[in-house]
Order: structure tokens, then C-alpha cells, then sequence
């Protein structure tokens, strides 16, 4: 049969080519990212910046803030006469028009300081009416642009450079390419061509103008930064501090709590002929005092982290000093202690808990930072009794060792610390440096009333 020799030139109609319709697919994608291209140009243009704050008035001196004004002020001052007198002499242009064009061209730079882009789509269009106009000058004349326009525009981009976005500036810089390569293109002959000039100087101070800009926005940002984690730090240590003064005093309530107790259940068999109302007026104190203590514990379990699960020791004081410098001297500190009325605050219980505890503290700040800072300075202790107070005083000198302190500078941390103590004890504390070198620490802290000693 004729269909069993159909060579394969016969299987059927051949495809159309795609080439046609992928090209024309091409031209499509590529004409649509032209197109917004320029539309985001166009809005980046007509878009200046949110703040209109003039250039550089946060700088902290004043003659800073009012250096754009001044130079603004000098441009326009020389410009204008300058280029009316270049217009008429050189260009041939009346003195009417070339006085407008030179307002024109050279004023919107006191504009610029607050708002460099409208300040620029004045300048713009008055460059390219200039241009226009002194297209018809006798030959060898710099063309299109003149030296005047040159200049100011130069000034103008500084401006817009410290300002402007980069998307914005991209945009300028492309208008000015295509406008000084147009007018270039119809200059007349034998002229000078400052097309390429002004192209070249204009992207060159935008560009540097942003990277200087961005690398100050970069510095403050981490100046900020630094300043939040500085404060985050210091509120993290004022919390941390809190938490051990809550375990503490924990240890120190917790004693006398007990011993309360205690005696609120041991009444009735210490004492004979109680009524009966008294006995349960002991046993309410013991269980007011036991549930006192189970509330107390369980808050504290809340406040314990897990690196303070094995503080099992009692809590050191005043009475504990003598240990403390011993240690301190074996490190290479030499330490002079000074305690006379140290015993009698003892014995007569005249020190709370919660101030005996706050000054060994300070004391062992105070030397930690001796340590660290100032290792080998000689250093004073001194506690002693003024009316109601307990006055401790840290004194030292400035470091006497060859080696280079442990640490240069501190983080005030441990300052933070101790006036946290001070604080919720009701005392007062003063720290600094000496003013020939060393460190003072003088810390106030409240007695209890002589007669008020606790159970």
C-alpha cells in the first residue's frame, strides 16, 4: 500500500520556528525593565529626603553648624557677579538674561543646606536654559557648560551627596550624563567641551560624599549600639546583684525566723503557768513563723540560679575582715587594717545582719579592685563608728608593681554592686579616683538603736 512507503519527510506538518516569538518576548521583558527603571528614577527624583534639617546641625561646636551657611553664603557671593560678567563679555548674552540665569543658577545653594533636591531641579534647568543660550557664542568658548555653572553644580553635589539616597543620586548623575552628552552633541564647533568634565566631577564627589556619609552613619549606629548593650550590661549586673543580696539576706532572716520559732514552740514547757490563751498565742507566732519561712523559700528558689545551688556556707561579716586582708596580703597586697571599735560593735549586736553582711561586701569589692587595677598599691581599711553609722573607708594608693594592672579599665560593674547594697540597707557610699593617684571608697551604712538587738 501507498502508506507503507511514506518516508519519515511525511509524518506531518512541520512546527512553526519559536525564534520570532521568544525574541520578541525578549524585547518585551527588556522594554518593561526600562520602563521601570526609569519610573523608579523618576519617583527617587521627585522624592527628597524626610528631614529637613540643615547639613551637619547635629555637630556638637557651633562654628561647625554654621559652615554650610558660610560657604553657601561665599559661592553665591562670587558667582553671581562673576557669571553675569562671563555671560555679557565672553557669551555675548544681555544683561538682563544674564542676571537671572546667574540668580538662578547660583542662589538655590542657600536652598540646598535644608533641601538639596529641590535646591537641584532649579539649578538643573537653569544649567540647561544657560547652556542653550550660550550655544551660539563665538567658537573656542567652553561648551555647554561654562566654568560658573561647573562649580556651582560641584558645590550643589556635595550637598546632595550628604543627603540624598543612593537610588536618588544615581538618578541626578544619569541626568546630568544625558543632558551634558545632548548638549555637547549640538555645541558648536571648535568649542571647548565640558561635557565629560562636569560628568566626571559630579560622580566623583556624589560617590565620595556617600561613602563619607555612610561610614558616618555606620560609626554612629555603632556608637548607639554600644551605648544600649553598655546599659543592658549594667542593668543585667544591678539585677544579678539584687538576686545574690535576696539569697543572702535569706541566710540571714532565715536564722532568726528559726529561732523564733523555736522559742514560739518551746514556750509552753519553758515557762510554767501559762493560760491557755497564751499557748495559742505561742503556737500561732510558731506557725506564722514556719509558713514566714516556706513562703520565703519558695521566692528564693525563683531567684537562685543554677551556679548558686552549692552556696551552703554562712554568710561572712565584719567579723570575717581578718581573713579577708590575710588572703588579700598573701596576693602581694600589703593592707593596713584599722578595727578599734570593731569588738564592742560586736558584742553589743549593734550591727544588723543585713549592714554586716553589706560591709564585708564592700570591703571585698573594694579590694578585688585594688587587685585588678592597681596591683602592689598600699591600701588602708578603716571601720569605725560615727553616732548611728557604721563608716568603712577603703583607701589606695597607686600601683607600685612593674607589671601592667590586670585589667586597664573597668566596666563599673562592681561600683554598680556596691551602691545596690548601700542602697537597700539605707546607707550612703562615695567612690573615685584620688586626685594624685589611687582610689577612695567610703561607705555609710545605719546602726541598729543601742537596746535593739534581734532574737
Amino acid at each position: 500500500m501507498n502508506s507503507a512507503s511514506s518516508t519519515p519527510h511525511d509524518q506531518g506538518p512541520r512546527r512553526p520556528d519559536p525564534e520570532p516569538d521568544s525574541r520578541g518576548a525578549g524585547v518585551r521583558r527588556a522594554a518593561a525593565a526600562v520602563f521601570d527603571g526609569l519610573r523608579a528614577a523618576g519617583v527617587s527624583l521627585s522624592t527628597p529626603a524626610v528631614s529637613t534639617k540643615p547639613l551637619l546641625a547635629d555637630a556638637p561646636k557651633r562654628w561647625v553648624r554654621l559652615l554650610p551657611q558660610v560657604i553657601a553664603l561665599g559661592f553665591v557671593v562670587v558667582l553671581i557677579p562673576v557669571t553675569v560678567q562671563v555671560l555679557t563679555n565672553d557669551y555675548g548674552v544681555g544683561g538682563g538674561p544674564a542676571g537671572a540665569l546667574a540668580v538662578a543658577q547660583s542662589a538655590p545653594l542657600f536652598l540646598a543646606i535644608t533641601r538639596p533636591l529641590p535646591a537641584w531641579w532649579i539649578v538643573i534647568t537653569a544649567d540647561i536654559i544657560g547652556a542653550i543660550v550660550t550655544m551660539s557664542a563665538n567658537a573656542g568658548r567652553p561648551a555647554p557648560w561654562t566654568p560658573m555653572i561647573i562649580v556651582g553644580y560641584v558645590v550643589l553635589c556635595c550637598a546632595l551627596s550628604l543627603r540624598e539616597s543612593r537610588r536618588t543620586l544615581l538618578g541626578i548623575w544619569m541626568v546630568t550624563v544625558v543632558s551634558g552628552l545632548v548638549l555637547g552633541a549640538f555645541s558648536g564647533e571648535g568649542s571647548q567641551d565640558t561635557s565629560v568634565l562636569l560628568i566626571v566631577l559630579s560622580g566623583s564627589v556624589l560617590m565620595l560624599g556617600t561613602l563619607l556619609r555612610e561610614r558616618g552613619d555606620a560609626r554612629r549606629r555603632l556608637v548607639e549600639q554600644e551605648t544600649i548593650s553598655e546599659a543592658e550590661r549594667a542593668q543585667r549586673t544591678l539585677l544579678e546583684e539584687r538576686a545574690r543580696i535576696a539569697r543572702e539576706l535569706h541566710d540571714v532572716v532565715a536564722h532568726h525566723m528559726s529561732v523564733i520559732t523555736v522559742q514560739a514552740d518551746s514556750a509552753p514547757y519553758r515557762l510554767d503557768g501559762l493560760p491557755d490563751a497564751a499557748r495559742e498565742e505561742f503556737g500561732s507566732i510558731a506557725a506564722s513563723a514556719r509558713e514566714s519561712l516556706t513562703e520565703m523559700r519558695r521566692l528564693l528558689a525563683v531567684l537562685r540560679s543554677e551556679g548558686a545551688n552549692g552556696e551552703r556556707a554562712p554568710q561572712p561579716g565584719l567579723d570575717r575582715l581578718p581573713h579577708l586582708v590575710e588572703a588579700t596580703v598573701r596576693a602581694g597586697i600589703p593592707i593596713d587594717l584599722s578595727r578599734p571599735e570593731l569588738a564592742i560593735l560586736t558584742q553589743l549586736a549593734h550591727v544588723s545582719p543585713a549592714v554586716d553582711l553589706s560591709a564585708y561586701r564592700i570591703v571585698q569589692e573594694a579590694l578585688s579592685n585594688v587587685m585588678r587595677h592597681a596591683p602592689g598599691a598600699r591600701t588602708t581599711i578603716t571601720v569605725s563608728l560615727d553616732d548611728q553609722y557604721l563608716l568603712v573607708l577603703v583607701v589606695n594608693g597607686p600601683s607600685s608593681e612593674p607589671p601592667a594592672p590586670l585589667e586597664g579599665s573597668g566596666t563599673g560593674h562592681g561600683l554598680v554592686g556596691m551602691r545596690e547594697r548601700v542602697r537597700l540597707v539605707g546607707g550612703t557610699v562615695d567612690a573615685g579616683p584620688l586626685p594624685g593617684g589611687g582610689f577612695r571608697v567610703a561607705a555609710r551604712l545605719p546602726l541598729l538603736p543601742k537596746g535593739s538587738g534581734t532574737a
